[in-house]
């Protein structure tokens, strides 16, 4: 086998592993694992109605399976993804019959966000004491299922969403603020379904697992305050970037004008169970498995990566370099990097992760490859899921005609690994629990 065929061997390698962390965070896999009678404070057959409500990336093939398992004549209700997320539906997956399902605006929200979201907040007010409300949250809910507080407007909401998603806002501190902007995180949900019981299917798409951030945690007791949202945007220098509408609005509740969302002492929360169902060490427990039967041997599986993307691609790189030169190695980390965006161009923190490894593995001698990818399918506002470096990656990309370190620079990692063919497109997964990056090396030949 030739030094070439063993490159290619080597990024067909890592495409596998990636896809074996996605099959195993897919809907009919993660509510396999657990019975139906425990995904809520009673077993779903005590309750003569399931009113089913759900957002998120995954909220699709939830619901679908969620109809298989417990039967059409028990179930109604509404979820909520992403535009055009009904056409990608995978085949083999169950596409729900009975249970309505809305698109919404992703990253940022739109007016079908708002529809679908005052269709799922009327759906739980409705829900009497003797019925379930069986909410299914996955990433991207924040947005899909928008609902602004009394008095704001959607424009003003999207301004300071894209200041935040572009300002190197941490998810976390990002949804502190969403949170209390609108009306359907931070608890709100489980507090409009009061007094029915609700049973909450959780994916995790934050480091930490804190199903308290998940969607904004629409039926999760809120630890934080309108002046914890205000704070979020002091450190960031942001304040005075959104408009004054919201700002007036975070000051008048740190002062006590409007409701806190619901805290742990709620008693929404007396019938109220959360289930956290799968999480990006779910998925890379599943690549390290894949990664082990094609041979390789893992050094290392890491789950809590953040930081600026193309820091941590350098980084990864740089753990390559110090591979065992006799064996087939393997590196595994997931997390969720953030990017700053400072150019004009276009990408994703995926791209730029590999983006910034290929630098390092400029010219290595040992066939070496980093793939960094996003879970959801889906790396910024492009059509890729992410990319993959290798030691030939700079020398390919300027033969194009690219210069590397400006394609960085300019955030515009994707027109790179577009000219070069070397993008991770695998269209929407229909599940999400934020970023694999594959790292593996093997021996020269």
């Amino acid at each position: 086998m030739t030094q070439r065929s063993v490159q290619n061997s080597l990024v067909e390698d890592a495409k596998s592993l990636f896809s074996a962390a996605v099959e195993r965070v897919q809907a009919p896999a993660l509510l396999s694992q657990r019975d139906a009678s425990i995904w809520a404070p009673a077993p779903p057959d005590a309750y003569d109605v399931i009113r089913v409500l759900g957002m998120g990336k995954a909220a699709l093939a939830m619901a679908g399976e969620v109809e298989r398992r417990l039967g059409v004549s028990r179930v109604q209700g509404c979820v909520v993804v992403p535009e055009g997320y009904p056409d990608t539906f995978p085949k083999d997956l169950s596409r729900p019959t009975v249970i309505e399902v809305r698109e919404g605006g992703h990253p940022l929200p739109s007016q079908e966000s708002i529809h679908a979201a005052r269709r799922i907040m009327a759906q739980a007010e409705a829900a009497g004491p003797d019925e379930l409300v069986l909410v299914l949250v996955s990433g991207g809910g924040t947005a899909l299922s928008t609902l602004p507080a009394p008095g704001l407007e959607l424009a003003d909401l999207k301004t300071t969403y894209h200041r935040m998603l572009t300002g190197g806002v941490k998810v976390h501190q990002m949804n502190a603020v969403r949170k209390h902007l609108t009306q359907v995180g931070g608890g709100q949900l489980a507090r409009a379904a009061s007094p029915a019981d609700v049973g909450s299917l959780v994916v995790s798409d934050v480091v930490g697992d804190d199903m308290s951030v998940i969607a904004s945690g629409p039926t999760v007791p809120d630890p934080t305050t309108y002046p914890d949202a205000m704070q979020v945007l002091y450190t960031h220098g942001l304040w005075h970037d959104i408009p004054s509408p919201l700002r007036s609005h975070l000051a008048e509740g740190a002062r006590g004008g409007h409701p806190e969302t619901p805290g742990s002492d709620d008693a929404c929360f007396e019938r109220t169970k959360n289930t956290l169902l799968g999480t990006n060490r779910t998925a890379l427990d599943s690549a390290k498995a894949a990664a082990e039967a094609h041979g390789y041997v893992v050094r290392g599986v890491t789950e809590d990566v953040e930081g600026e993307a193309r820091a941590v691609g350098t980084h990864h790189a740089n753990r390559l370099l110090k591979a065992d030169p006799t064996v087939p190695t393997c590196w595994l980390w997931g997390g969720e990097p953030t990017v700053t965006v400072t150019g004009k161009g276009k990408g994703g923190r995926n791209q730029e992760v590999a983006l910034g490894a290929a630098l390092v593995l400029d010219k290595v001698q040992s066939p070496a490859v980093l793939l960094s990818g996003g879970t959801d399918g889906i790396d910024g506002p492009t059509d890729a899921a992410g990319a993959w470096a290798t030691p030939e990656t700079i020398e390919k990309a300027r033969r194009e005609g690219c210069d590397p370190e400006q394609h960085l620079s300019e955030n515009n990692a994707y027109r790179l690994f577009d000219a070069i063919g070397q993008l991770l497109r695998t269209g929407p997964t229909h599940t999400n629990v934020m970023d694999v990056h594959v790292g593996l090396v093997r021996p020269r030949r």
